[in-house]
């Protein structure tokens, strides 16, 4: 019940503060990592959770899969036809760069074997959803990187997926089975499309038709569905979250807008409480044991790895420098490499307590660091914004006569 009552004080907290946040560096994530920190093992004892807590993966795990669902839904398919040549670039080619380069730092920085270095490259490969919305979702930031941003973040936790569990396999006990983990993705794809489409079918057929009251809790018995469906025949969950909610923005507009404000709460809920656990695992023996070279680590990633992968994927496009830089650097790490983070121990990976740690000092500092200069960005955007908008309004008589237009009516004169 302590931990209830410090989950709803934070919350409490975090609304009264939420405005000011929007415009300025508070964090609202890293509150609530701070809180569960507070509560758990070492400080106040309220909580002892370790990575092998029955139930941690399953809650993060839900968290994400609610987080991605309701991503999906910003994008509709007409949207990923207008745009996915960036996102595809930044998947296909910088994704494979991230993991390479990352692994490399791991390798020569920490010391890790190859295979160790890539096994950690790759959890830490995923952007995250959850800390990507803060950008999504303002207006000032122009609409297409808004949307790269959304679908990089929405696909690459699904396409990590496999490449961690395959390395998984080669490290731990598990045999590596190539056609298994291909089912798995083309599975949780088709998943996240079919179930959606036949649902919805049945709901605009003239035998069922949902109530207005109804029409939200459509979409939560959706997810609810895709979720145990897709566990139960091993799909990849993440894929299929993102890919039912592009559905559902695709074939039914009218859901999509009933269940939007519903669904972000319920999403943003799941996050904050995601956050509290995930801070309440690190425990004081997190700090005693933190070493320089894994601080040197995590910001070598963050500040080299994810911008050299993306400038290059994205080089000859049209983008401005300022979307080039922000793209660059808006690549934080969270949830997904949380939950892939926490595959370590069932996996039976030798040393996955000290692989976990390096994993989560990059994830705390990508936190802080994101989340800090997210309003930042858009304040930079914003600024820019003002200024080509006062460009645009130089008034006419100002201008130098060659310039200004002529009227249909106005012959030009030309000396004799």
């Amino acid at each position: 019940m302590v931990v209830v009552l410090a989950f709803a004080l934070t919350l409490l907290v975090a609304v009264l503060i939420s405005a000011r946040a929007k415009v300025t560096a508070i964090s609202i994530p890293v509150l609530f990592v701070l809180t569960g920190f507070a509560i758990g093992p070492g400080m106040m004892n309220f909580i002892d959770l370790e990575p092998e807590t029955p139930g941690i993966i399953l809650f993060v795990e839900l968290a994400l899969f609610s987080v991605l669902l309701v991503d999906g839904l910003h994008i509709g398919l007409d949207k990923v036809k207008e745009v996915w040549q960036l996102p595809s670039r930044v998947l296909i080619i910088g994704l494979p760069l991230t993991i390479g380069v990352t692994a490399v730092l791991g390798h020569f920085i920490l010391n890790l074997s190859w295979v160790q270095a890539l096994l950690i490259a790759a959890i830490l490969s995923p952007t995250d959803p959850v800390f990507a919305s803060a950008i999504v979702n303002r207006q000032e930031v122009p609409a297409s990187l808004r949307r790269l941003l959304n679908l990089e973040s929405g696909l690459n936790d699904g396409l990590a997926l496999p490449i961690v569990l395959t390395l998984l396999a080669v490290v731990g006990v598990e045999a590596f089975q190539l056609p298994h983990w291909l089912l798995e993705v083309g599975w949780g794809v088709g998943l996240g499309v079919l179930l959606p489409w036949v649902i919805l079918r049945l709901e605009g057929s003239r035998i069922f038709k949902s109530s207005h009251i109804y029409t939200p809790i459509l979409l939560i018995t959706i997810g609810l569905l895709l979720y145990s469906i897709g566990r139960m025949s091993n799909a990849n969950l993440f894929l299929a979250a993102f890919a039912a909610g592009i559905t559902i923005a695709t074939l039914n507009d009218q859901l999509r807008q009933a269940f939007k404000p519903l669904g972000e709460v319920v999403a943003e809920l799941l996050k904050l409480a995601a956050l509290l656990v995930f801070g309440a695992l690190l425990s004081v023996h997190f700090l005693e044991d933190l070493t320089w070279l894994e601080v040197i680590f995590a910001f070598s990633v963050l500040l080299l790895a994810r911008p050299l992968a993306v400038i290059l994927a994205l080089r000859g496009t049209r983008f401005r420098t300022s979307e080039y830089l922000a793209a660059a650097w808006f690549g934080p790490r969270g949830f997904a490499s949380v939950v892939y983070g926490l595959y370590l121990f069932t996996s039976g990976v030798p040393d996955a307590g000290v692989l976990f740690h390096i994993i989560s000092t990059v994830i705390i500092i990508s936190i802080v660091a994101h989340s800090s200069t997210d309003v930042l960005i858009v304040q930079w955007f914003s600024r820019q914004n003002k200024q080509s908008e006062r460009e645009e309004k130089v008034p006419q008589e100002k201008r130098p006569k060659s310039e200004k237009t002529q009227t249909p009516g106005e012959k030009e004169h030309k000396p004799a």
